[in-house]
């Protein structure tokens, strides 16, 4: 064989688990999951600072995020209740179409308003197109985790992240390209349509292979089964709150980091074009190089230290954020600094999303991930939208942002902790385990 045919064998091999029916259908989940968020986060930061909107009101609208937070509430709908009619298409595909079309109609009625003729009326609808979205999500996530083998865990998980990167940029730059034009209303209908990959994915898919139904019950014991048992099955696991504390603290500085980002921009005098260009550009393919960092780390370190090693990524790369505010207007470090911080999310968010699935159980997959996923972003959120703004204007930008890296750094001791003294391993649910079925296939 020669070297040449050998080279295209290894490329084919490598590929291959990528083309797999169950990656690509996370892929395109990922598309429609990463819409919504960025029609509620930088779009509408840069939507509202150039309607005139003071700092403080535009970050208290990262709140829309906190419903995301609280999904984990009504879950348990999305694992027990069967939809008329179209439950018919099973419990997960019903529920993608409804979520979907939801979405979809939130997202135009959003855009069809004016921040600044009611600013109250406009926030309430932003809440309605975060708890749409926060029902995509629970659904989109249980959908993955339940198609994809355990296998394919990491290489989904990656696909996933791919999408949602791919969706959230797509959306994000079509709406600032459109609204260039003046006209908002436009930019959010023609996104809408981006809720539509994974809608089609569980009409062509169809119910996932792994997924399994919850016989229904009546009265106390349907609300026992439905929302306590997956609350309780977890939490009886050994460091099972030391694994919630945890996933609280990990992305508070994060998050914070992010969500004020077009802030930064908007004051330092980056035009939408700039943005469009490096804050999009630059982020979508350095995101994709992170997400492929973090599969090849997920497969060759294995789960636990490629978790560490990006939470260390993920809490450095805010002093760019820092490095950035003090040397003002530049392009070329608007362009560094947008590539670092996105390397470490797109290597973060292949790993820890691994972790998170790794942890649910296939009979609460839903409420579980919700929960989890809730969990890791409810506490930055918060602190986003109440104080980041006063703070932003109490300290100045370097400073807050210096302050982000720091809050980011007891979530990395923590998981160290749980690293050293097998917490880790410990807290894992069945997701890993494989099927007779599979074995046989």
């Amino acid at each position: 064989m020669s070297a040449a045919t050998s080279w295209m064998s290894r490329l084919a091999f490598g590929v291959r688990p990528y083309i797999q029916r169950e990656p690509l259908a996370a892929f395109l989940l990922g598309v429609s999951s990463g819409f919504p968020y960025a029609m509620l986060g930088a779009t509408l930061t840069t939507r509202l600072a150039q309607d005139g909107i003071d700092k403080k009101s535009v970050t208290a609208f990262s709140l829309a995020f906190l419903v995301y937070s609280f999904k984990f509430l009504w879950a348990p709908l999305v694992d027990g209740f069967r939809l008329p009619i179209i439950g018919r298409l099973g419990q997960r595909v019903s529920w993608l179409l409804l979520a979907g079309a939801a979405v979809m109609m939130t997202v135009m009625y959003l855009g069809a308003l004016d921040p600044k003729a009611d600013l109250a009326y406009f926030a309430m609808a932003a809440v309605a197109v975060g708890a749409a979205g926060a029902t995509f999500d629970i659904v989109i996530d249980a959908y993955r985790i339940e198609l994809l083998k355990p296998e394919q865990l990491g290489v989904g998980s990656g696909m996933s992240q791919y999408g949602w990167r791919i969706g959230s940029v797509a959306a994000g730059s079509l709406a600032l390209y459109v609204a260039s034009a003046g006209d908002w209303g436009r930019a959010y209908m023609f996104c809408a349509v981006f809720a539509l990959p994974a809608m089609l994915t569980g009409l062509f898919v169809g119910e996932p292979a792994r997924h399994i139904v919850i016989a229904p019950k009546r009265g106390a014991s349907q609300v026992l089964d439905a929302v306590i048992k997956p609350l309780s099955e977890f939490l009886l696991r050994r460091g099972a709150m030391l694994v919630l504390l945890f996933i609280l603290l990990h992305k508070i500085g994060d998050t914070l980091a992010n969500l004020t980002f077009r802030l930064l921009l908007n004051d330092l005098g980056f035009s939408n074009e700039e943005i469009a260009t490096y804050d999009v550009g630059v982020g979508f393919f350095a995101y994709l190089i992170g997400i492929f960092i973090g599969g090849v780390m997920y497969a060759s370190m294995g789960m636990k230290r490629s978790v560490l090693v990006s939470l260390i990524l993920m809490a450095v790369s805010n002093l760019s954020f820092a490095w950035l505010a003090s040397n003002g207007h530049s392009n070329g470090l608007l362009a560094f600094t947008i590539g670092f911080e996105n390397i470490a999310s797109g290597i973060g968010g292949v790993v820890v999303v691994a972790y998170l699935s790794a942890l649910c159980n296939l009979s609460f997959t839903a409420t579980q991930f919700a929960l989890l996923s809730a969990a890791a972003s409810i506490v930055g959120r918060f602190i986003t939208g109440t104080t980041a703004g006063a703070l932003i204007e109490s300290l100045g930008y370097v400073q807050f942002y210096l302050l982000t890296t720091v809050v980011a750094l007891p979530g990395v001791f923590l998981y160290f902790y749980m690293l050293r003294s097998g917490l880790i391993e410990q807290s894992i649910g069945d997701v890993n385990a494989v099927s007779a079925s599979e074995t046989k296939s």
